[in-house]
């Protein structure tokens, strides 16, 4: 059994559709349906089946996807330990705030000292990264969240990260310093997409305290939503940290909101089923992280 087909089968239960997992992975829809007949075949079991416009796993199909993300994850750690001696490689995820104002100066730290090591760092939106950890395609992934516990990952939480309301200097919002959910009433919002953990927090506290608020746009780009809010499309709410450069230079100004549940943290999680290489142990030093589960 090769391992193309457990991860052609692996990508056709996580995103419900054999036309996506192909894209994922670069294969034709039809390489990726002989992948999934030659495995139900050498199994003797049907593991997806249609339901409604997606695909879903049988109870077949629910057994062997925790095997083949065990299989897929010590294949490898298994590349991984072998070429240690060489410096390795690791996948590691983050949120785009993160890869663009946290990161870096890490990256280069961990380069200069592991200059054979090859890193790649890939995007996402928290839930994404969570679900790539636990199933071994990431080593390890940055988030901005809550404090949270995941009895699968170790999570270790780097630095508070205060999350405010931007908006163009001549708001009204502007000589504040300091609103309530509530002084938002009436504002255009430039949000973020869909799966960002702050989005989903503005948006419940909208909710929760009564407060209308229109959508004006929603962006995938951190750049994209500063643009927009110093053009007066809307205000926004961004972690300060993508935000100090235009708040020290005047293009954009600052308003803290008078909420605990804005405060979020940057967090590191990886698999508690991870091998930890040398490699990884060194880039979870560049943290601080020197003494973790799951080694």
């Amino acid at each position: 059994m090769e391992l193309t087909c457990l991860r052609s089968f692996r990508e056709v239960a996580i995103r419900g559709s054999y036309t996506k997992a192909a894209e994922q992975l670069g294969y034709a829809q039809s390489s990726v349906t002989a992948q999934i007949q030659k495995l139900e075949e050498t199994y003797g079991a049907v593991l997806l089946e249609r339901r409604g416009r997606s695909m879903g796993l049988t109870d077949a199909g629910e057994k062997l996807l925790t095997y083949a993300n065990e299989i897929l994850r010590l294949h490898a750690e298994s590349l991984e330990a072998v070429s240690s001696a060489s410096g390795g490689s690791l996948a590691i995820g983050s949120i785009e705030t993160l890869a663009s104002f946290f990161l870096p100066s890490y990256m280069q730290a961990f380069r200069s000292s592991h200059p054979q090591a090859s890193m790649t760092l890939l995007p996402g939106n928290e839930p994404e990264l969570i679900r790539k950890v636990k199933a071994g395609t990431l080593d390890a992934a940055f988030i901005l969240d809550p404090p949270f516990r995941d009895p699968d990952l170790v999570v270790s939480v780097l630095r508070k990260e205060q999350l405010i309301m931007v908006c163009p200097t001549e708001h009204r919002l502007a000589g504040l310093g300091v609103a309530s959910v509530s002084d938002l009433a009436g504002e255009s919002l430039v949000l973020t997409e869909n799966g960002c953990t702050y989005r989903a927090q503005l948006l419940r506290r909208l909710k929760e305290t009564g407060t209308e608020a229109r959508i004006s746009c929603e962006l995938g780009s951190i750049e994209a939503i500063k643009q927009c809010v110093q053009h007066g499309l809307g205000i926004a709410m961004l972690p300060a940290i993508a935000v100090q450069r235009e708040i020290e230079t005047g293009q954009l100004a600052a308003v803290k909101l008078e909420d605990e549940s804005f405060q979020f943290f940057i967090q590191l999680v990886y698999s508690r089923k991870r091998w930890l290489s040398p490699g990884f142990r060194s880039f979870l030093e560049c943290f601080g992280i020197r003494e973790a589960a799951g080694s």
